[in-house]
């Protein structure tokens, strides 16, 4: 059974094509940098490896792409669209209504849909990846996974605010999580590696979108997203946590709108705002050329991921492991390294040769002393949305 995985990004599009229940990838690619005249649409199989730079303004026009190169003439990897039997969406935020993987039905899509204000920069795509898949592979069934659904698990003292109860019990405000699919994926990955019963870990997912997580013997019990994904780490483009005092001071002293405010936060804040880019690889490069705003952009990164990690270890009474994932967490051995700096207190210390030398899917990259293992785990979102799609549809 061949399924096609969407995984649809603040600013990018992963894709592959995955054969089940054997776990086959048949193709793989992605649309990165979408907004910007220099997008980078890449598609690999097992004889085409094919890279090109486009004008790539909206996720409609990268959805686009997708579909041409998977239905090549020549370097495609199907010929009909009947060949998919079900496409498998990644969904940012399902809300209190969907706790678990479910076949999209047009009730499904309309929530998905009342939920894009709670995540602006993502269920919008996330929907329209799945518009755009039902018009070209009509026969295929479409499946939504939630970001959501890991941390249903939180305790309801991780996952309520201190504001008055009917919040909580009438309108459904409260602590969601997010990147759940890779929080779930990785940690699994990891308690798989120490091999115990019992774990305390905290997966650190580093992309454009930033959020820990602190996994208790395999469940999520603290999360640094919350009822939308905008606080927490520094982002590319999304503050982070911000005292809401701001906000108010921002429409009652400089006159901005709530809907520039929304903006200014989301879209022109994070590393975009204190830079001027929101490439990690972008920054890094800049602030080796003694660009001192990015210098001191990577250190408030580094120093709010820091905070998380000591909090979570306070609340998990302990920390056998640390875990670096997703397109940052995975590639910049720079951040990792500006991470674990200064960490002694938890007996955590970074293996500086093994930190640079990183090139399996999972490798421990700490001293033989470091009471925390330091691990670097290549997330596969696509992976487990796969086989979450095909348990449903099989």
């Amino acid at each position: 059974m061949n399924i096609l995985i969407i995984n649809a990004g603040s600013s990018s599009i992963k894709f592959q094509l995955i054969a089940m229940p054997a776990q086959r990838v048949v193709c793989s690619g992605r649309v990165e940098r979408i907004g910007s005249d220099d997008a980078v649409l890449t598609y690999k199989t097992n004889v085409v490896d094919f890279k090109k730079e486009y004008a790539v303004k909206t996720h409609k026009e990268g959805f686009q792409k997708i579909a041409d190169m998977l239905l090549h003439p020549k370097k495609g990897a199907i010929k009909s669209p009947d060949e998919i039997a079900a496409v498998g969406h990644r969904v940012v935020h399902g809300g209190d209504s969907f706790a678990k993987t479910t076949l999209i039905t047009q009730a499904v899509k309309e929530e998905i849909k009342e939920f894009a204000a709670l995540a602006p920069l993502h269920n919008p795509h996330n929907l329209e990846g799945i518009l755009i898949a039902e018009q070209l592979f009509p026969r295929a069934k479409q499946v939504a996974v939630f970001d959501t659904a890991f941390h249903q698990t939180m305790p309801v003292k991780a996952r309520k605010y201190a504001i008055p109860n009917e919040f909580y019990e009438n309108h459904g405000i409260q602590v969601y999580g997010f990147h759940g699919t890779s929080h779930k994926y990785v940690s699994e990955k990891a308690i798989a590696y120490l091999k115990k019963d019992k774990s305390k870990i905290i997966t650190i997912h580093l992309g454009n979108g930033c959020s820990m997580t602190a996994v208790a013997d395999g469940k999520s019990v603290d999360h640094s997203l919350g009822f939308a994904p905008s606080n927490g780490l520094i982002m590319g483009s999304r503050s982070g946590d911000i005292d809401h005092s701001v906000i108010f001071h921002l429409v009652d002293s400089l006159g901005y709108t709530l809907e520039e405010v929304n903006t200014l936060l989301t879209k022109k804040s994070g590393m975009l705002g204190l830079t001027g880019f929101s490439d990690l690889r972008d920054i890094e490069a800049e602030a080796e050329k003694g660009n001192t705003s990015c210098q001191l952009a990577l250190e408030m990164n580094a120093h709010r991921i820091k905070k998380y990690i000591g909090a979570y270890t306070a609340a998990m009474n302990g920390l056998d492991a640390i875990v670096f994932t997703a397109g940052i967490g995975e590639n910049s051995s720079r951040m990792r390294k500006r991470v674990c700096a200064d960490m002694d207190y938890l007996g955590l210390k970074l293996d500086d040769a093994k930190n640079e030398s990183r090139s399996d899917s999972l490798m421990e990259i700490n001293t033989g002393t470091s009471k925390v293992k330091i691990l670097v785990i290549a997330t596969d979102e696509e992976l487990e949305i796969a086989k979450q799609a095909f348990d449903m549809v099989s």
